[in-house]
């Protein structure tokens, strides 16, 4: 969902409102669900917090978000403006500030973040997750230069170029057809012979005169000047490396649900580590909900307008808890 590129983190994301003692609902994180959820908590006339150290989440790196609803295109920057702009218009208060722990007391939790601590009976926790990375030479270094994460975020961006693809899974193939539409070259790397992916969409890419599978190699090296200009790939049966010149790389090798603080109140994970909500995302603890990417129940599609429309649930049912036992009129 995210797609990297420079711009003023500070001007970007500055938030001057101070943390309260109080709050009815305290949203952690400032990505998609969080600010949806900060709009429909605060137009339900309930004292109502954001906390994150910035607001927009990944969405911020994108280059050109099209597929949002009522803006044909539009940078993630002034996406999430108009999300902060809309949820503190009605009142929810965006604390800039990372949160340290959750506790929960009585029937309230208690919150600590850098700026002090503060409570509430209700908590919608929408960290999302991040990409998980390759951890090679490049790649932090030409991030936003040729390294993306998301091709329906810059495949545009490589109209006749050669690009490559790291990773064996649905995500992987889905994004090197998006890119075939684009590219001259598609080069699809994986680290072993099989994929993860389904039958349908190898047999498709098999079929693509513009794809071409490179197995079993890993990325040794992302190399270049300014921008990425080649790869150096590495066998896992011989041992032996080779260069491949690509103009960029798109790695999908899955994602990390950020949800260390959610453990520490005792919500259920499931096997791939996501939070386990119901249709109104809640969890098993009581008083504590969680939407977007960092929650069960996406399918694998992390996209702006799915993250909201689990905030917007959240806050409703965060809502019904707090009139349901007497916390708000």
């Amino acid at each position: 969902m995210a797609a990297p590129f420079s711009f003023s983190l500070d001007s970007a994301v500055t938030s001057k409102a101070e943390l309260k003692p109080e709050y009815d609902v305290v949203i952690i994180g400032g990505g998609p669900a969080g600010l949806a959820a900060a709009i429909y908590a605060a137009r339900a006339k309930i004292r109502t917090a954001v906390l994150s150290k910035d607001f927009g989440g990944q969405v911020l790196d994108a280059h050109s978000v099209e597929n949002y609803p009522g803006f044909v295109k539009a940078t993630g920057e002034e996406l999430m403006k108009k999300f902060r702009e809309h949820a503190e218009h009605f009142g929810a208060e965006l604390v800039q500030s990372t949160v340290q722990d959750i506790r929960k007391e009585g029937d309230r939790f208690v919150i600590v973040t850098g700026k002090g601590e503060t409570r509430a009976p209700a908590v919608i926790y929408a960290t999302g997750s991040t990409h998980r990375k390759l951890g090679v030479p490049g790649e932090e270094e030409f991030l936003g230069k040729g390294v993306s994460y998301c091709a329906i975020c810059d495949a545009a961006l490589f109209k006749d170029k050669a690009v490559a693809v790291v990773g064996g899974g649905n995500t992987a193939f889905m994004d090197a057809d998006l890119l075939t539409q684009h590219a001259k070259k598609v080069y699809i790397i994986h680290r072993r012979n099989e994929f993860r992916a389904e039958p349908l969409w190898v047999e498709r890419l098999q079929k693509n005169p513009k794809v071409e599978f490179i197995t079993p190699y890993v990325v040794e090296r992302i190399e270049g000047t300014d921008r990425v200009e080649k790869l150096v790939l590495r066998n896992r049966e011989t041992g032996k490396t080779k260069e491949l010149p690509v103009d960029g790389v798109f790695i999908d090798i899955g994602m990390i649900p950020q949800t260390e603080l959610a453990k520490r109140v005792g919500v259920e994970l499931n096997e791939r580590g996501y939070i386990v909500v119901d249709e109104g995302q809640r969890t098993n603890v009581e008083g504590f909900f969680a939407a977007g990417d960092v929650t069960t129940g996406m399918n694998n599609v992390h996209q702006i307008i799915t993250a909201a429309a689990k905030g917007a649930i959240a806050a409703l049912s965060a809502y019904d808890y707090l009139k349901g036992k007497g916390f708000v009129k």
